[in-house]
């Protein structure tokens, strides 16, 4: 019976992996619009596109990224500015790419504009730090892709979502976790409600890797900041080596276990761009796959057990 249940498993393996393989026709009529192009993942993916001959329209925060993504003077990339946090940016932003796309519409839209900072633990946050952070990664990326949506449906289009392990466990306080789990649930309802339109929704999941939003430089600033701003009372529960420690525990994470390698995210971004049968879910980053993943689906007593035991303890615990 073993030897059939193998059989049936390596063909099943082998027909998923030449179904994962098979890719669009051509890319030089499809257009790909990205949120978040001034650095890191977008940055590097607007211009991968390029190179494989979608014409690619690069959302920016600044005029310096704009300029310094348009200068890489690539056939087929264009740049506009963008802040997802404003309905009157998004709304110049659709308007401009509806002039680029025509009648054909929307091929894809990549929600790539995100926020880290503040991070850390819980007690330590003020309501407006969570506001902060959900503006972005929560309810610009909603309000970007309902104002794409009509774009998307004419073109029977594909939706990328950048979501993170930490979308699947929390690991760490503050409005980052949560933001990535709404993306989650947000993603897992798009999908369903387009289904019948043939826009195809997938979600990417990376590890921790070295950008501009995930830098060593400004976590400590932010820690420093949400620290000196901590009442009294509080800063002595936990501790003046408390916060040291914590310091510490963010510099392994950034120098040992943070991949410098963003063409492993980029990647499984073209992968669900140019793919026939785009997947529903990519996890990018070995972290992803052999820590953070599997770590979802331990029982939760275990989870939390693993991780107060890495994370330093309060100067004022109970005992």
């Amino acid at each position: 019976m073993w030897v059939w249940v193998g059989l049936v498993a390596l063909v099943w393996a082998l027909g998923w992996y030449l179904r994962d393989r098979q890719t669009l026709a051509t890319f030089h009529d499809k257009h790909v619009f990205i949120t978040g192009c001034d650095s890191g993942f977008g940055n590097l993916l607007a211009k991968q596109l390029a190179r494989k001959g979608f014409h690619v329209l690069a959302g920016c925060l600044t005029e310096k990224g704009a300029e310094a993504l348009q200068r890489a003077s690539m056939p087929g990339l264009r740049t506009t500015l963008l802040d997802i946090t404003s309905t009157p940016s998004i709304q110049r932003a659709v308007a401009w790419v509806q002039a680029e796309v025509g009648e054909k519409g929307l091929f894809g839209l990549v929600n790539n504009a995100g926020v880290a900072n503040p991070i850390g633990p819980t007690e330590w946050m003020q309501i407006q730090d969570f506001r902060q952070v959900l503006a972005v990664n929560t309810f610009g990326l909603i309000e970007v892709t309902l104002a794409f949506l009509p774009l998307l449906k004419r073109a029977g289009g594909r939706v990328v979502n950048t979501s993170s392990v930490l979308g699947r466990l929390s690991a760490n306080g503050g409005g980052y976790c949560i933001s990535k789990y709404t993306v989650e649930a947000f993603s897992d309802s798009l999908r369903r409600d387009m289904h019948h339109f043939g826009v195809r929704v997938s979600i990417v999941e990376p590890g921790f890797f070295k950008t501009a939003v995930t830098s060593l430089g400004p976590i400590e600033a932010s820690l420093q900041q949400l620290w000196d701003q901590l009442p009294p009372e509080a800063r002595q529960s936990y501790g003046e080596d408390f916060f040291q420690q914590y310091l510490k525990v963010q510099r392994l994470i950034m120098n040992f276990i943070c991949d410098a390698d963003l063409t492993k995210v980029t990647s499984c971004m073209e992968h669900a761009l140019q793919a026939k049968h785009p997947r529903t879910r990519y996890s990018a980053g070995w972290d992803a796959k052999l820590l953070w993943l599997p770590a979802s689906y331990l029982p939760t007593f275990l989870v939390d057990f693993v991780l107060a035991t890495i994370l330093p303890k309060p100067a004022q615990r109970m005992r």
